[in-house]
């Protein structure tokens, strides 16, 4: 057996058993990764899928152990790389974050630029995505390390620690009524149009949550993935927004009204996710000091290594 039929039969199982899509995420031939499963299944003695004619149609029991052992192989060869990078190559190399966009364009731009400073020889790969394509491309080793705030604690094959909290605030024109008022109400948003967030992204399950426990249904506009688009559209006069805090630090938006509405939908927490037993260098963990202060190299080992059983801010 050879990592080549590993890889193999990972791929197959990532592309929903298409060996064709496999094989062209492989850069190779499709019989050559059947032919390859075939010979690793006929090395073991047991069938890791049941096949209707040449097509996979599931993976079986013994095949669902022989997964599970092939991605603790697969993860050790990845460790094994990184491990030879950190000390051959003197802190080199390529960092690959996953992130959402609203991390990516108000979050990440200090610490990537302080991580640079101290490792000028680094290229830093950004990858955006909903938070559970986050945590795929964490699963799946196209990321190092990933952050959001949905989502990231509910894979168990990823160790997620808080970073800090933010809450949401209510964006409006300043000539709009509420910008006069002094304590907003669930009933007061939810009786204007509203701009916000994709259910997905950037806490919206809290203010959907808020809304549904007043049985109230909020009226949405407009949906969107980007905080610079909801503030666009509030510009136009389509409705009032909600963004994350961090959207608003710009003191260039003088012509828009923030309120917290932290005292509504209740605090978020953003966090960082790594690949559970992965080996991380030496850069990775002084990123996510850079995070956030209440992080550091002892205390990320510590939950690598399964010995915090549970942390929070």
């Amino acid at each position: 057996m050879n990592l080549h039929q590993f890889k193999f039969v990972q791929e197959a199982v990532r592309r929903n058993l298409n060996l064709t899509e496999a094989a062209k995420a492989l850069h190779t031939s499709q019989p050559g990764v059947s032919k390859a499963i075939i010979e690793l299944e006929e090395e073991l003695g047991i069938e890791i899928f049941t096949r209707h004619g040449k097509r996979l149609k599931r993976v079986t029991e013994p095949g669902q152990h022989v997964l599970e052992c092939i991605a603790i192989i697969m993860r050790e060869v990845g460790n094994l790389k990184r491990i030879g990078e950190q000390y051959s190559a003197q802190d080199t190399g390529t960092f690959s974050i996953a992130t959402t966009h609203t991390q990516a364009r108000y979050v990440l731009p200090v610490p990537v630029a302080r991580l640079r400073e101290r490792y000028p020889k680094v290229n830093i790969s950004l990858h955006q995505g909903a938070p559970d394509q986050v945590a795929r491309m964490v699963i799946e080793e196209v990321a190092e390390i990933g952050i959001a705030t949905e989502s990231l604690a509910n894979y168990p094959e990823l160790v997620t620690l808080p970073c800090y909290e933010w809450q949401h605030v209510l964006v409006l024109p300043v000539t709009h009524p509420l910008a006069r008022s002094e304590r907003l109400t669930l009933e007061d948003i939810a009786a204007e149009p509203l701009i916000t967030y994709h259910p997905s992204f950037t806490g919206r399950t809290r203010i959907d949550q808020a809304f549904a426990q007043r049985q109230l249904e909020p009226r949405i506009a407009l949906e969107a993935i980007d905080s610079d688009v909801i503030k666009t559209y509030v510009r136009l006069g389509l409705g009032i927004g909600i963004v994350a805090e961090m959207a608003m630090a710009d003191a260039r938006e003088a012509d828009l009204v923030t309120r917290p509405l932290g005292q509504l939908f209740g605090q978020n927490v953003a966090r960082i996710a790594v690949k559970r037993g992965a080996y991380l260098r030496d850069f990775v963990y002084h990123f996510a000091t850079l995070l956030s202060d209440r992080l550091d190299r002892d205390l990320i080992s510590k939950a690598m290594t399964g010995h915090i059983d549970h942390y929070e801010l």
